[in-house]
Order: structure tokens, then C-alpha cells, then sequence
């Protein structure tokens, strides 16, 4: 029996539950991201305009999933933080992985949407309310001090070199934006009179604070890529980041506007419908330049054979996903089939994309590559700018 667990390879016996002692040395912030991308798999299948035979059962399984990861991925972090606070702080001061911090609280939110538009039919409406009021809430404390916090030390603690500009950059400035899409959902369960019209004014200042810091950061993006280049391998999957904060600002445009109905008087109730929409829609065309964009410059660094795996893949679906639940908040407000056909196109992309990452993240998980010290990654991250 010895020599049998000895030979076994490395990702063996940790499916068989013996995990090494450091395996969570290095867990980071970036994990998150896997529980993001799978969340928005279920909340944009609930939000589709056209429904498919199976597709919300298929979506509240994923929910499940995704809710299941969460709680695992949330016990393990925190026994990362206790048992190696060392790793935790280098996390923080990594110029590269402290940009990731912004996915925790964009996870929770994710999964807590996806509770009140699917898990109500298995938990109940009440439950399901509960759940989001509090992972909404968590998550919104978290990415507003995200929204800060990272700008700061940027601002005055690390070197950054003329081209470091990536993707990674926003996602300490979206969730934010994530707060004001899911909040809107929150609204019609917020208590009507100061309390809801406090809570769809914050929806619309987080909106304002993430998009403005957004567009920033992506001009930053844009000129960095017109004056050193497109990126190489490790890199190039973080240019998908780039339609998260465009996907979710049309989505929370047309959320905000649908739960003002109502709660503003008229003049604002209308007045954020016509934003929305306009607003919307020239957004969503910038994001489909982007996406072309990204799709030519994936496809280019494939065909070259430098596109390995890491865990940046991940920033192949959840921006995506923003663009689908885009799409489909623009069809609700102008019936335009254009947006609904591009919803179900966009996500068929998705699943497509989602599968791939998840048997690789699998894969690098048996063989315990993904549990390495993710300095080589951040090291590759940033030698390919």
C-alpha cells in the first residue's frame, strides 16, 4: 500500500484528500474570479431573452455551483489569512496580484444576484432576499474599499513603469459598478420612502464612481497597447476584462431605470429610461469593438502557440457575461431583436468559453500546478507587457 500512495502523481493524492500542508500558502485573491465566472454563467442564462427548454434548470444547477465554490473557496481563503498572514500581506503589496482583490467582493455579489433570480425557487423568495440583502451588503463594503484602497497604494506606494497598464486594473474600480446593478434588483424589496430612494441615489452614485474610474483606466489601456504593443500570452486574456466595466455599466443603466419605475417621480423615472437606453446602447457598441478587438488579438497570440493557461483565463467569461445580461436589459427597453440575438450568440460564446476554463482550472488543480506559488505567474504577467 505504501509503494502504491508513493507512486501515485502528485494531483492523485490530492483528489484523494491528501493535501499537502502548504496547499494553501499561496491561495490569492484571483481565485475568486473562477466563482465570478461561474455565477454569471447562471445569471445571464436567467436573464436571456429568449428561454431555451431546460436552460433555468440548467442555470439554477450552476447557481449551485457556483454558490458551493464560494463557501469553500471563502473557508479556505480564510484559512489562508490565519495560518499565512505573510503571503497575505506580499498579496497586498504585489503590484499585479493586489489588483485581484477586487474579485472576492464581485463574487459574492454575483452569487447573491443569482440566489434572488434563481435560487428563490429552491430556497424561497424570503430566504433568497435575505441571502442577497447580505452578500449584497458584504460585497459592497468590500469593493468600495477596493475601489479605493488599490488606487491609493498605487498612487503612492509602488513603482509602475510606462507600460504596465493591464485589465487587471479594473477590477479594484468594477465591483462598485457590480453594486449598482445588484442593488438595483434589491430595490423593490427595500422599503418604500427614504430608505428606497437612499438606496437607488447610492445604486447611481456607485454607478457614476465605477464608470468614471473605468474609463480612465481604459484610456490608460488603449494607449498603453497603441504605444508598446499588443501583449503577449500570460497577458492577453486580461484584455477581456476590459468589457466587464462596459457590460455591467448598460446593465446597471437599465436595472437602475427599471427599479426608479415607480420610486422617483416622474420626470427621473423617465429620465433615467431615455439615459439608460441611450447611454446603453453607445456603450454596448464600444464593447462590441472590443470584443472584436480581443477575439483578433486571443486568436492571434493561439495561432502563435502562447496561450497557456493560467488563471487569468477566467477574465474570458464573467466580462462576457456583463455584455450578454447588457444585451438583454437593452432588448427589455427597445424590443430590438439585435440585442436579443446578440444575448443568446454571446452566450453560447460563453458556455463554450466557461467549459474550456473550468477543465483546465480542474486539471491544474489535480496536478497541484494552480496551488504553486503564483509568483511565475505574476512574473509572466509582467515580463509580457
Amino acid at each position: 500500500m505504501t509503494a502504491t500512495m508513493t507512486s501515485r502523481p502528485l494531483g492523485s493524492r490530492r483528489l484523494l484528500g491528501e493535501l499537502d500542508r502548504d496547499s494553501l500558502r499561496h491561495l490569492g485573491p484571483n481565485w475568486f474570479a473562477a466563482v465570478m465566472g461561474t455565477g454569471i454563467v447562471a445569471n445571464a442564462a436567467a436573464t436571456l431573452p429568449w428561454q431555451f427548454p431546460g436552460l433555468h434548470d440548467a442555470a439554477i444547477v450552476v447557481w449551485g455551483v457556483a454558490a458551493l465554490f464560494l463557501i469553500g473557496l471563502t473557508i479556505a481563503y480564510a484559512v489562508h489569512l490565519i495560518r499565512f498572514p505573510e503571503n497575505a500581506r506580499a498579496h497586498r503589496h504585489n503590484p499585479i496580484m493586489s489588483q485581484f482583490f477586487g474579485a472576492p467582493p464581485m463574487a459574492l455579489m454575483t452569487v447573491g444576484a443569482g440566489t434572488l433570480l434563481l435560487g428563490k425557487d429552491v430556497i424561497g423568495l424570503s430566504a433568497a432576499v435575505a441571502i442577497d440583502w447580505v452578500l449584497w451588503s458584504a460585497g459592497t463594503v468590500l469593493g468600495l474599499l477596493t475601489a479605493f484602497a488599490i488606487p491609493y497604494r498605487m498612487f503612492t506606494r509602488h513603482q509602475i513603469d510606462g507600460d504596465a497598464a493591464f485589465g487587471g486594473w479594473l477590477m479594484p474600480v468594477v465591483p462598485p459598478m457590480v453594486s449598482a446593478a445588484m442593488g438595483a434588483l434589491l430595490v423593490p424589496h427595500t422599503p418604500a420612502g427614504q430608505l428606497r430612494l437612499t438606496m437607488i441615489i447610492a445604486c447611481v452614485a456607485m454607478f457614476g464612481l465605477s464608470l468614471i474610474a473605468a474609463l480612465v483606466t481604459i484610456t490608460m489601456i488603449w494607449s498603453r497597447l497603441v504605444h508598446f504593443g499588443v501583449s503577449k500570452g500570460a497577458m492577453v486574456p486580461t484584455l477581456w476584462i476590459v468589457l466587464g466595466p462596459l457590460g455591467q455599466s448598460v446593465t446597471a443603466s437599465g436595472l437602475i431605470a427599471n427599479a426608479a419605475h415607480g420610486s422617483l417621480p416622474e420626470l427621473y423615472d423617465k429620465g433615467l429610461i431615455v439615459f439608460s437606453v441611450i447611454f446603453g446602447i453607445v456603450t454596448w457598441g464600444f464593447a462590441m469593438l472590443w470584443l472584436a478587438l480581443a477575439v483578433a488579438v486571443t486568436y492571434r497570440t493561439y495561432r502563435a502557440g502562447e496561450l497557456q493557461f493560467n488563471l487569468t483565463w477566467w477574465g474570458f467569461t464573467f466580462p462576457l457575461g456583463t455584455c450578454i445580461t447588457g444585451s438583454a436589459v437593452l432588448y427589455t427597453h427597445t424590443h430590438a431583436y439585435l440585442f436579443a440575438g446578440t444575448a443568446v450568440a454571446l452566450y453560447a460564446l460563453l458556455v463554450g468559453a466557461w467549459s474550456v476554463v473550468v477543465a483546465k482550472t480542474l486539471r491544474g488543480l489535480l496536478s497541484g500546478a494552480l496551488l504553486a506559488n503564483p509568483a511565475a505567474d505574476t512574473a509572466r504577467i509582467a515580463t509580457a507587457r
